[in-house]
């Protein structure tokens, strides 16, 4: 009798089978299940290499014993006329059978049906050179020195950044996670990366104690750990060091990217003082209100005060004061605002023409101050150059839907979200390029993002309301315009919505409150709410106003569905032609 023949009548090639399907159908389970109860990943990965090395002694119990009416025994043992090997290979036919249709539902279950909670597979996906760096924790007792912890955080992002080859998420998204309950698994999905850095910080006097830990996110393991003791003075050497130790734990073999000047947020005269008021400017940043932005500007002038070399400080002014003028401002205040902000990015680009931020300040000025769009292009293009994962994808996918490419800013919005998920003013954006393509599913999945990332935004409950016009859909548009916060926002939202009802009273009513209360701050938007009510006349009265006001809101004209109604109007192309945009190339789709 053949070897192979002997196999067979053994049942040995069944026991294979029976024993891969087994093992299969069970690590699809482990798989699945054993996240929800929180085990790390690696306990599958180890069932799967015991079951490797069990795989050779299962067959070999196969070959050396046969089941018999009396139990296991030995092969040898069984007289022939006794053995039942016929019947258990047809019983072991059946289990196979059984064992794969397991595995096989439980296979299909896993690539069909949604999961609505974070699995290792989805940080698994995450690029193996990926790192999100979470704020550090301020251990100094005194909630003062919040600034220093998150400013040494940021300038690990900031370092980071430098090494081509390695995503690194940037600020806005990273920081999200402070004091956050999520595991490392949660957060990592969140983020899209492989890795987590995090630690605390001690700011005591003339003394820095750092700890650092990078975590592998899809199990929370430690990759490598150390604690630092250092002299303030020496803090520009303490970052190097641990940016260099990271590098090195993640195995990246990372080069400098020759082809970008280093960006560094760091003053050239190495002034700690200057260093410090710097942080202090960033951190009042990103509050947002009016009156942090504000205290950061007098922060940054501070800065360059004491170190007048100091482009980035330079740059933030710029860009504060931008935000500033845009966001809160009007007539004669913001246009002295804004003349101060482009001294500012004149000045950090004399200083650094490298610098990353600087260009992204200026090309900010040029195109939602002074609309000039081919030069704003350059900026935000030379920006990306030098530092590819900046915020200008932001300002550049603006532009580009301001010159009437919405699929392209579309794409250039993504890119920047690839790398700050957690921005939602970056997913209203998108909500408003996807919108301009007549995508309003996706474009409310957008702006439903941005709303649960940052509820308390009334620009957010506005452009959900919007978004329910576009969809034809009045009611929804005036039960999100109630929920959202009072002020303009709620205002104008309230007045777009009433626009598509049945009580002409109620939208004339709105209509009139938006032009008394905030004619000159939102003139692009009364232009809007005319376009609502086909009223060709008043939305190219108040268009010629908002370009007199220089309203930052025309960079979207070529994206706006209510507007582009009149683009067949000849007033539409002399406006555009006025304001040096090109009319005949927008791909956006107008509302019938």
């Amino acid at each position: 009798m053949s070897f192979i023949a002997e196999l067979k009548r053994r049942n040995v090639l069944r026991a294979a089978a029976l024993y891969i399907g087994a093992a299969w159908a069970l690590s699809q389970g482990m798989a699945q299940l054993l996240p929800v109860f929180d085990f790390p990943n690696w306990v599958v990965r180890w069932f799967v290499i015991a079951a490797m090395i069990g795989f050779p002694f299962a067959m070999l119990f196969s070959w050396f014993y046969e089941w018999t009416p009396q139990g296991i025994q030995r092969e040898s043992d069984v007289e022939a006329n006794e053995s039942i090997t016929r019947e258990t290979g047809k019983k072991m036919d059946r289990w196979i059978i059984a064992v794969l249709a397991i595995a096989v539902v439980l296979l299909l279950a896993d690539k069909l049906v949604p999961h609505k909670d974070v699995n290792v597979a989805s940080v698994a996906q995450a690029p193996g050179k990926s790192i999100a760096v979470l704020p550090l924790i301020n251990e100094s007792g005194d909630k003062d020195q919040q600034y220093f912890s998150d400013g040494l955080s940021e300038n690990l992002i900031v370092a980071l950044s430098q090494f081509s080859g390695l995503k690194v998420i940037g600020r806005n998204s990273s920081f999200q996670f402070r004091d956050s309950k999520d595991d490392s698994r949660t957060i990592g999905a969140k983020l899209g990366v492989a890795t987590l850095l995090e630690g605390s910080v001690q700011h005591a006097g003339d003394a820095i104690r750092v700890n650092a830990e990078l975590i592998r996110a899809v199990d929370g393991s430690t990759l490598w750990t150390q604690r630092y003791d250092r002299p303030y003075k020496d803090l520009f050497a303490l970052e190097d060091e641990i940016t260099q130790s990271v590098a090195g734990a993640l195995k990246a073999r990372l080069l400098a990217n020759n082809n970008a000047p280093a960006q560094t947020d760091r003053p050239p005269s190495g002034n700690l003082d200057a260093y410090s008021a710097y942080l202090q400017g960033r951190q009042l940043e990103e509050l947002g209100t009016e009156a942090d932005m504000r205290k950061a500007m007098t922060q940054y002038a501070e800065a360059v005060r004491l170190d007048p070399r100091y482009g980035l400080a330079w740059a933030a002014a710029s860009r504060t004061g931008t935000w500033l003028s845009g966001e809160y401002l009007s007539g004669a205040e913001a246009a002295k605002i804004n003349r101060q902000a482009h001294k500012d990015a004149d000045t950090a680009l004399r200083l650094e023409p490298d610098l990353a931020a600087a260009h992204e300040a200026r090309g900010n000025l040029l195109s939602s101050v002074d609309f000039d769009w081919n030069g704003a292009e350059t900026e935000y293009q030379r920006a990306l150059q030098l530092a590819s994962n900046s915020q200008a994808s932001v300002g550049y996918g603006s532009l580009l839907a301001a010159l009437g490419h919405p699929e392209q800013a579309a794409a250039e919005t993504r890119q920047a979200l690839s790398t700050d998920p957690m921005r939602a003013v970056s997913y209203m954006l998108l909500s408003r390029f996807l919108a301009a393509l007549g995508r309003f599913d996706e474009s409310e999945q957008a702006i439903r993002k941005a709303l649960a990332l940052q509820p308390a935004s009334g620009i957010f409950d506005a452009s959900l309301t919007i978004n329910d016009v576009y969809r034809g859909d009045a009611s929804a548009a005036l039960a999100d315009a109630q929920r959202a916060l009072p002020g303009l926002w709620q205002d104008f939202a309230l007045a777009m919505a009433r626009q598509f009802g049945s009580d002409q009273a109620a939208a004339d009513a709105a209509l009139k409150l938006v032009v008394d209360k905030h004619a000159d701050g939102m003139a692009f938007q009364i232009a809007e709410l005319y376009a609502a009510r086909r009223d060709a006349d008043k939305t190219f009265e108040w268009l010629d106003r908002s370009w007199s006001n220089r309203d930052s809101g025309l960079q979207f004209l070529l994206v706006d569905p209510l507007i582009l109604r009149f683009r067949t109007d000849p007033r539409f192309a002399a406006f555009c032609t006025k304001i040096g945009l090109p009319s005949a190339t927008t791909t956006a789709k107008a509302l019938p």
